[in-house]
């Protein structure tokens, strides 16, 4: 059983003006950041395909891909473009975007040659998308939160059934989510947000504001370092590839990008940003 939200609450839509505001700060800061192989995009809802040589990038806006810190940008998917572009000759132009709805849209529509995001690469995403070799493992988790004595109302997977986890909108979760409520034989309610991201789920989750949500443990993890009163202990998925997502129709450009991503994946700078992101804490 789906569910969607039909309300808009005040306070969720001054939050997400603010993260339309953070987006818009992240582009201008890409712009004074970039160098030669390095564009961003104009703010626009009627934006265009670059053409040419440029590659049009849709790149989440996340702690794990690409987010802002100080008058810094950062985040693996960002700092990993960013070293295949200046290494091997290639012009890429980075679109912000926090709905993965909007970056799927875009994509198959022609606007963004490629989608860098939270993604896994599963069967049924493969029958709809081309994906680059992969750049990570990732899996997902429920977030919740701790009662005031530290207990949890949820333990396992059994412990979901008949309840309600909020996910983000166009996310492959909904199907796996299906297919656990099949394997504890009774319903998981799904929420799909089509307004914010898995960085404001887990926020939401954090400030009481909605009971669980589920989204990927590479942006779990290191949220929950500074947030105490979440926990994110129990898995929702097995371990998945985590790749570059392209239209079915480009496969020129994703035999490109493997030869591209082979070569970077060979270089130290490539496992110093791997180890960055992955290995703190570990």
């Amino acid at each position: 059983m789906i569910k969607k939200f039909s309300k808009i609450k005040t306070w969720q839509l001054w939050l997400y003006l603010a993260l339309l505001a953070v987006v818009i700060v992240a582009m201008v800061m890409l712009r004074n950041c970039g160098g030669d192989n390095v564009k961003v995009a104009s703010y626009s809802r009627t934006a265009s395909a670059s053409g040419g040589d440029t590659i049009d990038v849709a790149i989440e806006y996340s702690p794990l891909s690409c987010y802002a810190y100080g008058d810094t940008l950062g985040g693996f998917n960002y700092d990993f473009l960013r070293l295949l572009a200046d290494s091997c000759g290639v012009v890429m132009k980075y679109h912000p975007i926090v709905s993965l709805k909007v970056a799927l849209d875009g994509l198959q529509s022609g606007l963004y040659d490629v989608m860098a995001a939270q993604f896994p690469v599963t069967r049924e995403n493969k029958a709809r998308y081309l994906f680059t070799q992969a750049l990570y493992l990732d899996n997902q988790v429920l977030v919740q939160r701790r009662a005031q004595d530290g207990s949890l109302a949820i333990n396992s997977q059994l412990d979901l059934a008949g309840d309600t986890v909020n996910i983000v909108k166009g996310s492959p979760m909904r199907d796996r989510i299906i297919s656990l409520s099949r394997e504890i034989g009774d319903t998981i309610h799904v929420i799909q947000d089509s307004i914010y991201g898995p960085e404001q789920l887990f926020l939401m989750v954090s400030t009481g504001d909605i009971k669980y949500a589920v989204i990927n443990e590479s942006i779990a993890r290191k949220m929950a370092a500074t947030h105490p009163n979440v926990d994110i202990s129990t898995a929702i998925s097995f371990s998945q590839f985590q790749s570059l997502a392209l239209r079915k129709d480009s496969q020129e450009l994703l035999d490109n990008f493997n030869k591209w991503i082979t070569r970077v994946k060979k270089m130290p700078q490539y496992r110093a940003i791997y180890n960055k992101y992955f290995k703190v804490g570990e």
